[in-house]
């Protein structure tokens, strides 16, 4: 992927090097208050402790970029290059629609985050969090990707962010809180499905920014878009369950089998048109 020459996002929050915390990482003195408060007040200390802010619990001190690796180094500035990207496209397709983009914000941390979803620990994964609209990411992930599932290449590491961008798309365009409705009076077989379309929706999305991308400022090279395939192959539902437990539960899928989120992305890239990644409506993924 040609990214070196690119654009600089300024909307990347780096929380790299600040230790996730949570209640476990408070000293026993705040512990101590909390509990007294909670005491007085006939509040639940889990809810106190979930309204103090990050910078009061939730991190500790920061460590200096110095003490990255050239190559994470390198991984932040091409997060930072691939996000300005997505901003560049969807911005445009857009003002196509009539309407005006606002940008998220990337988060990089390290081990665990507080989001407005909640602390998340790094092993769920970059996720979307419609709350304060921001993608957050571990750039380990992109090593656990290549170790345990054999992903690798600078277009398959793009794919992730712009699939995340992608549920930034669904949240302005209010998808998200629609699916949210339909979740809350579902079973869990069919949350899930819905889940599944929701997934497979933010590939589509991926792959709409990819072929924009391509045509306005030619990033690809020659493979990038069989990384990308792979990328989306290997962390189908499928996939994952077959190498966690040797069998697969279709019902549990949340995400699509691997031929359906290559499929979906693919289509997003030959198609361009947003109106042709309707999920919910199609009646065959």
């Amino acid at each position: 992927m040609r990214w070196q020459m690119g654009r600089r996002s300024t909307n990347v929050e780096d929380r790299r090097g600040m230790r996730g915390r949570g209640i476990a990482g408070l000293g026993g003195g705040a512990i101590l208050i909390l509990a007294l408060f909670a005491l007085l007040t006939g509040r639940n200390p889990v809810e106190l402790l979930e309204q103090v802010t990050p910078t009061e619990s939730m991190v500790g001190p920061s460590v200096s970029s110095e003490q990255f690796s050239a190559e994470e180094q390198e991984l932040a500035e091409f997060s930072s290059v691939v996000l300005a990207d997505t901003e560049d496209t969807w911005r445009v397709l857009f003002e196509e629609m009539g309407r005006v983009y606002q940008e998220p914000r990337l988060v990089l941390f390290t081990g665990a985050v507080q989001s407005a979803c909640g602390f998340a620990q790094s092993a769920v994964g970059p996720f979307y969090c419609p709350p304060d609209q921001k993608v957050y990411l571990d750039l380990s992930f992109f090593e656990d990707l290549r170790a345990r599932h054999g992903v690798s290449g600078d277009f398959a590491q793009a794919y992730v962010i712009a699939h995340e961008i992608g549920h930034h798309v669904q949240e302005l365009l209010g998808i998200i809180d629609q699916a949210d409705a339909l979740r809350a009076r579902a079973d869990q077989a069919e949350a899930n499905e819905i889940s599944v379309r929701l997934e497979l929706q933010a590939d589509f999305f991926a792959g709409v920014w990819a072929h924009h991308a391509q045509r306005a400022r030619q990033i690809l090279e020659e493979g990038d878009l069989e990384e990308a395939l792979n990328a989306a192959s290997q962390i189908g539902d499928d996939r994952l369950q077959m190498k966690s437990q040797g069998y697969v539960v279709p019902d549990a899928f949340t995400h699509g089998t691997a031929a359906q989120r290559a499929r979906w992305f693919l289509r997003g890239f030959k198609t361009v048109d947003i109106s042709q990644g309707d999920t919910f409506s199609a009646p065959s993924l």
